[in-house]
């Protein structure tokens, strides 16, 4: 399945830059929506996405269509968000995807944190070359996260720095699950919005 919208947001008709947002979602935390709005510093519409397939784990415990009420839920937060599946999942397949809804007029970024970042340009993507191409179409916006990116200097005219306002360091999806599953405060992890969704689907 190709890029499908699941949440369109109203902003502008002709975007003149759409940052992708991959993730998968479980649950989506107070900094992700933090960094999502840190990215439309730089784009016109953030799109919130989620593979159909992840190309290195299963679905486990939530669902899809889970994630995707959580996503549309966050979405409504702001105008400029949107909520969409893609049929593969490496961060350059996303894209390609998006490129051939977008057609070729929005210039199209990819968010993503420090930790994702260093991840991306280290894939081994079955040849050499790949990372540079995808960022020759695609700029990485990324965040700091437990310290900043530092890239190699031939990459770095291609990677827009995000400022992230408050301290997320120690918030992730994994910390909300693992503070649900210890009984411990959570909400306070999660936006507002998402709190009595995350507790009906975490806490079932």
């Amino acid at each position: 399945m190709a890029f499908t919208f699941h949440h369109r947001g109203t902003g502008p008709a002709r975007p003149s830059r759409v940052a992708l947002f991959p993730g998968a979602w479980n649950p989506p935390t107070a900094a992700h929506l933090a960094l999502a709005r840190a990215g439309l510093g730089w784009a016109d519409e953030v799109v919130w996405v989620i593979p159909q397939a992840f190309p290195h784990k299963a679905f486990e415990g939530v669902s899809l269509e889970e994630r995707l009420e959580m996503l549309r839920l966050v979405a409504v937060c702001d105008a400029r968000f949107s909520v969409a599946t893609t049929g593969r999942g490496l961060y350059l397949e996303m894209a390609e995807e998006a490129r051939e809804w977008y057609g070729t007029g929005p210039e199209i970024g990819l968010i993503c944190g420090r930790d994702a970042a260093e991840r991306i340009a280290a894939w081994d993507y079955g040849r050499p070359g790949v990372f540079e191409e995808m960022l020759a179409l695609h700029p990485l916006l990324v965040a700091g996260r437990r310290g900043d990116y530092s890239p190699e200097l031939r990459h770095a005219a291609r990677i827009v720095p995000l400022q992230v306002a408050g301290g997320f360091d120690e918030v992730s999806s994994t910390e909300v699950r693992g503070r649900i599953s210890r009984g411990e405060e959570w909400e306070s992890l999660v936006p507002a919005a998402l709190v009595e969704k995350v507790r009906r689907l975490y806490l079932r």
